[in-house]
């Protein structure tokens, strides 16, 4: 027969469904509040990314990348300038810095190609300046400071704001706001070569007004290894902004003054022999910049799954440089940039679109005197550049397969204003590129996939280019310089092919490319009036090669990773012109481009509050001409760091032994009249950072 309960029985079951609740309670509402605190955290994260996410490659976009984030950076800072911070972690990019130090101006090349044609942004925003195409890092002291997040593309990449990506792009993104907790910190470091930095940082985390913001000072200073290279930096990053349920409203602004003495000449290897710290630029010739970049970005979610963003900004720089020509120079510059640059992106089931839009206006100012006078110039003359671009990039998943498509449209046109007395007219030039990339990921298990694409993408020339090295127009050299076309736009067709695999153990990425170049604008081995090399098209070259990318993670108290690079590079014919007869090389290789790069990093937790890390990196042999010259090679160059942290809440004190083998080799260098210069690695050095947490 069946059971009937009792009222009794029914009264104690509600009894204990009661106060099993009260027991349960505080548990499922702690629950209840870490879902939606996690969802939260994911809506802001995305919408303050928008205009990041779009110029960045996805995590299954067909992409040759590296993405290091503050784990990645953190452990192997001390200062060093971005370009230093980054030869290692990402895999075919080399560096150097000018002064035999970590500070000052420093360079990198990726896959071999000179970072003029390598597309900078910061939180989207274009960083290359329109004239040079460079961004000069020294103007930053301490910028990696205040980063979360750099993607490092290798190839055409995905379509960015800026100049085209031609070696790949670097996409920076500053310390976000909106997800992060309140902290704060002070670093003291001393160093080798006389260095110094300081910075003070704070973020407050989001508070319950919705306001949140982020700020950091810093000063950093170095005699330099060479003579007379010294460096005296500032710099100082701000963030703001107000989170509301669908809508970012974000100021951010960074601002950076560098003081140094110069040494941007290489040195013959046969004086080096005697004295590595020879610098052959005299203490008088110095220089000083100072760069700022302000932007206001407002952000709003259309929908949950669409969302908008649009930022304006302004960047601009000044200062001067002393070159000693037949007399004391005084070279000055000055610039001011404005653009507004617009993201949207929709996330469905299957599909993804990312689309923007960016245009900007440049004018910047030169001007040269002569020591003693500094008030009357020798000329003045200003280069104005406007630039408007568009992209649009789709990925859609069929299955196990999600197809992508990328094309991106762009517009340049550069005016130049002559001195009022120089007898020459003005003169202009435009360009229109068209940029496409089409792409296909196939997932074969949920942590194996394999990737494939095909890009192009066409870039114009520097003014140095245009100019043939010359600041300044007049009649003298126009005649010579000629029309503004005498250097034409270079041309990449880059097919990349990989596999991508990751659990939580082990991250792998390993790629095959073929890079075939049209144009491209390379040294000639000539140098300017003023030292600095002088470029030219090379009718047709290529880059072929094989990357590989490994961290593990799945031993205990223990990480490893590294990375290596193997290539074949070749200028398929090149006219040498800088003798008084023109000589045709063929099948030779292009300039510092090594045949193999090489990176391994082992960091151990010897206890809860140390750990030891050692960070070895290999750089192959490599030319310093295009003509294929064996007297004059770049040496392959290893360097071991070791380095130690010592940490517990609110503590830490790192120590970073740099080069302790001392290996006396180069950075870089270049070949001409007859004779090899290099910059040499910074040798054997010490630098001891203390953090206090605030």
């Amino acid at each position: 027969m069946p059971i009937v309960p009792s009222a009794a029985n029914a009264a104690r079951a509600l009894r204990a469904l009661f106060f099993l609740s009260l027991i349960l309670a505080p548990a499922l509402s702690a629950q209840v509040a870490r879902d939606s605190a996690r969802a939260d955290t994911t809506r802001l994260q995305r919408l303050e990314r928008v205009t990041v996410s779009a110029v960045r490659s996805s995590s299954d976009a067909p992409i040759s990348r590296k993405t290091l984030g503050e784990n990645d950076l953190a452990p192997r800072y001390f200062g060093q300038d971005v370009p230093l911070l980054l030869q290692g972690p990402a895999p075919s990019l080399t560096s150097y810095a000018e002064t035999g130090n970590y500070w000052g101006y420093s360079y990198m090349r990726l896959r071999g190609i000179d970072q003029s044609r390598i597309n900078l942004t910061l939180d989207g925003i274009p960083l290359n300046d329109p004239e040079d195409q460079v961004l000069y890092f020294a103007d930053f002291p301490d910028l990696a400071n205040s980063l979360g997040s750099v993607q490092v593309q290798r190839g055409v990449g995905t379509s960015s704001n800026g100049t085209a990506a031609y070696a790949g792009s670097i996409n920076m993104e500053s310390v976000p706001l909106g997800i992060a907790s309140p902290s704060g910190n002070v670093q003291v470091e001393r160093g080798s070569f006389g260095s110094r930095r300081y910075s003070a940082e704070y973020q407050s985390g989001l508070m319950p007004s919705r306001f949140a913001w982020y700020g950091r000072v810093s000063s950093v200073k170095t005699e330099g290894y060479r003579y007379h290279s010294g460096v005296e930096g500032k710099s100082g990053f701000f963030s703001a902004g107000y989170f509301g349920d669908r809508d970012i409203l974000k100021f951010t602004a960074t601002t950076g003054t560098m003081r140094d003495t110069m040494a941007y000449l290489a040195v013959p290897v046969t004086d080096l022999d005697t004295n590595r710290r020879l610098n052959p630029l005299t203490p008088r010739e110095r220089d000083g910049f100072t760069e700022r970049l302000a932007a206001l970005s407002y952000t709003h979610a259309l929908t949950p799954t669409a969302r908008w963003s649009t930022t304006a900004y302004r960047i601009s720089a000044g200062g001067d440089y002393d070159v000693q020509l037949d007399s004391l120079e005084q070279f000055n510059l000055n610039f001011v940039w404005y653009g507004l640059t617009s993201a949207f992106t929709i996330e469905k089931q299957r599909i993804r679109f990312d689309a923007g839009l960016n245009a900007n206006t440049y004018s910047r100012d030169h001007l040269a005197f002569q020591h003693p006078d500094l008030d009357t110039p020798l000329y003045s003359n200003t280069g104005h550049k406007q630039d408007a671009s568009g992209f649009a990039k789709i990925a859609y998943r069929a299955g196990a397969a999600t197809l992508f498509g990328d094309v991106q449209a762009r517009h340049a046109t550069f005016r130049y204003s002559p001195d009022a007395h120089a007898g020459v007219a003005e003169r202009s030039v435009d360009w229109t590129f068209l940029n496409p990339k089409v792409g296909l990921t196939y997932t074969v298990v949920p942590a194996l996939s394999l990737y494939g694409s095909l890009g192009a993408n066409t870039r114009e020339p520097a003014r140095s280019d245009m100019f043939a090295g010359f600041d300044n127009l007049d009649t003298s050299n126009a005649a010579f310089v000629g029309d503004l076309r005498r250097v034409r736009p270079e041309r990449v067709r880059d097919l990349e092919a990989g596999t991508m695999f990751h659990t939580s153990a082990l991250d792998l990425q390993a790629n095959a490319y073929a890079m075939n170049f049209r144009d491209e604008i390379t040294p000639i081995r000539a140098l300017s009036y003023i030292g600095t090399p002088l470029r030219k098209n090379v009718g047709s070259s290529y880059r072929r090669g094989v990357e590989a990318d490994i961290t593990v993670r799945g031993i205990p108290y223990t990480l490893l990773s590294g990375n290596v690079a193997l290539s074949r590079n070749r200028i398929r014919e090149f006219v040498d012109s800088t003798g008084e007869t023109p000589v045709t090389y063929r099948d030779v290789e292009p300039l510092l481009t090594p045949r193999a790069t090489a990176y391994g990093r082992a960091a151990f937790a010897t206890s809860k509050y140390l750990w030891l890390a050692a960070d070895l990196r290999y750089t192959g042999e490599s030319f310093l001409g295009n003509n294929g010259d064996a007297r004059f090679v770049l040496p392959a160059a290893t360097t071991l760091d070791l380095s130690a942290s010592l940490h517990q809440p609110g503590f830490e004190i790192l120590f970073r032994a740099n080069n302790v083998t001392d290996s006396r080799k180069y950075g870089s260098g270049y070949a001409g009249g007859g004779v090899a210069s290099y910059y040499v690695l910074p040798p054997r050095s010490l630098f001891v950072t203390l953090k206090l947490g605030l």
